[in-house]
Order: structure tokens, then sequence, then C-alpha cells
């Protein structure tokens, strides 16, 4: 009869250990192998003097099952709104986040297409926000028209302000 010799992934799956543990015992002597290449081979007689049991034959090596996900599609945005104070960031941020808290999807419920996950972030120094969007490409797509009317609201309200500012100055004529 013929000698019957493993793998290295072969022995690691018969004595649920990783490969890189076997090959450490290959190193240290604790389990003897016959190096062929740059592959180990291990006999079937030293496997069962290392584990102190008889060995089942072996078996080809599978690949593992494959995983069966969903397909899904996930759109990432990012929005810049430039000339932009803090008051106004304030208001346009509180808008954005009660728009999609209030959604199903938000709090990571139903269907994965309707999720979406919001981040502002505001620099000071040049009146500049970014508003993130990850989400679905439908929510994301309604979101970002919500922000685009959000961002022209507010700049419409900061020019009727300054409007308004600039003519209590000068007097009105009839």
């Amino acid at each position: 009869m013929t000698q019957q010799f493993y793998s290295v992934d072969q022995v690691a799956g018969l004595l649920g250990l990783h490969v890189k543990t076997v090959r450490a015992y290959i190193r240290e002597g604790r389990l003897r192998a016959t190096r062929i290449g740059k592959q180990y081979r291990i006999a079937r007689e030293d496997l069962e003097a290392f584990s102190g049991g008889p060995v089942s034959p072996a078996a080809p090596v599978s690949a593992p099952a494959p995983v069966h996900r969903a397909r899904h599609v996930e759109v990432s945005s990012i929005v810049q709104i430039d000339s932009i104070g803090p008051d106004e960031v304030s208001r346009l941020s509180n808008a954005l986040m009660a728009t999609v808290g209030g959604r199903h999807g938000s709090r990571g419920e139903g269907p994965y297409e309707d999720r979406v996950r919001v981040e502002t972030v505001h620099d000071e120094e040049r009146a500049s926000l970014k508003v993130i969007v990850l989400g679905g490409p439908a929510v994301t797509a309604d979101l970002l028209k919500i922000i685009d009317a959000l961002a022209s609201g507010v700049a419409e309200a900061a020019g009727a302000v300054e409007g308004a500012e600039a003519s209590e100055g000068t007097p009105t004529h009839v």
C-alpha cells in the first residue's frame, strides 16, 4: 500500500487549526513533514502520531461554500455649500437631520436601499459646509433635491436679510 500524504491545508482542516499554526508546528519540529519544493507534505503516520489517534482518509480540499449575497447599489455623495454662516449651517443641518430622522430606513430598519446616512462638516474659516450622504440611489436622489431646496432657501433668506439691513439706513421715496 502506498503512503498517504496530506498538505498543510488538509492537516489544518482535519485538526481544526489555522494553516499558520500547522506551519509553526512543522518549523518547531512538533509535527514531522517532508518539504517538496516550497510546500510541506505530512505523512499519515506522522499526523496520527501528532494527533494521538487515527485520521480519516484525505478528502480533497474543497473550496468554501459560496456566499450568496443580494446585490445592492449604494451612492456616496459630498455636497459643498460655500459662503454659509454658522446660523445658516445650524438651520440647514437641523432641517436636514429632521428630514433624515423621520425616514423609516435611517434607523437601520427596512430594506437596505431605503437606508441613508448623513453627516455634516462645517469649516468656519472658509465659511463652507460639506454634507456627506450615503445610501441607496433613490433615497439619495430625494435627499439631494431636499439639500438643494434647503440650501437655496438659506441663500435667499440670507440675501433678504442683507437687503433689509441695507434698506433700513436709506429713506424710501414714494
